[in-house]
């Protein structure tokens, strides 16, 4: 079994103490790539960093639609030099629309998204998008200015089924998270993930969130390694062969970011 876990956050203070033994933990589970997402110029930097000191971790730069607001040119700039400049970058994101939290107005978060899809476009970067809660506006943004050549994962797909087949309509990739694993809520995303053709898969963990069942019996804190029940639970469902699927997938994964390992 090959794993790759297409998003997380590891970056995130929690893992400040014992970055090292994560990093081992998930290697002892052949998790073969990690994939950084960014949400702001710090985290950005932070992923960066971390990419340059251990192997087969890579990295997005972008605005996460909580913050928005802080979207200005000199933030925009910051993060074009950051991905022009370090090849660890693969990805432009995460960004989308949240009307969930509100943590940013309605037209910042459109105005943001908005000019993030035309700088992945100018830089031939695939998007990490985020969507919650938009009721179709984050689609119609999608829509009205998708190029057939753009590439990108909606992360943590929680929509429903006609939402997914818009998503694949578009060309875009769907990311399975511990969700999938979760008794009560993930009983829709189960019914529906069997019908996501095997070569637009992605698995994640989105970690340090949404830790997967059984991790999350006894760790609050997900983790690259646990992306491995992601892949079992979703093969199970599917009726597939674990090791044949997570090879699948992990092909998948790298030609979304355009990596070799």
């Amino acid at each position: 079994m090959i794993l790759f876990d297409s998003h997380s956050h590891i970056d995130d203070k929690n893992y400040d103490n014992d970055l090292d033994d994560v990093i081992d933990r998930a290697e002892n589970e052949n998790v073969q790539g990690i994939m950084i997402a960014g949400v702001d110029i710090n985290t950005c930097l932070k992923a960066i960093k971390i990419a340059g000191k251990y192997k087969n971790i890579i990295t997005a730069v972008g605005i996460h639609p909580h913050d928005a607001k802080d979207c200005s040119k000199e933030n925009i700039d910051t993060l074009i030099r950051l991905a022009k400049k370090n090849s660890c970058v693969k990805a432009w994101g995460e960004t989308g629309l949240d009307y969930n939290r509100m943590f940013s107005p309605v037209k910042d978060q459109e105005n943001c998204f908005a000019k993030q899809l035309e700088i992945a476009g100018m830089l031939d970067l695939p998007l990490i998008f985020h969507e919650r809660d938009s009721k179709g506006r984050f689609y119609d943004i999608l829509k009205s200015e998708a190029p057939e050549s753009r590439k990108g994962v909606v992360h943590c797909f929680s929509g429903t089924q006609e939402e997914m087949f818009k998503y694949l309509d578009l060309g875009y990739y769907i990311g399975i998270t511990g969700i999938l694993t979760l008794k009560e809520r993930g009983a829709y995303l189960r019914s529906i993930a069997p019908l996501i053709p095997e070569n637009r898969i992605l698995i994640e963990t989105d970690a340090p969130y949404l830790t997967p069942a059984p991790q999350k019996n006894k760790n609050r804190r997900n983790e690259p390694c646990f992306v491995k029940s992601v892949l079992l639970r979703l093969a199970e469902i599917r009726n597939a062969d674990p090791d044949e699927l997570s090879q699948i997938i992990f092909n998948n994964t790298k030609t979304l970011y355009n990596v070799e390992f």
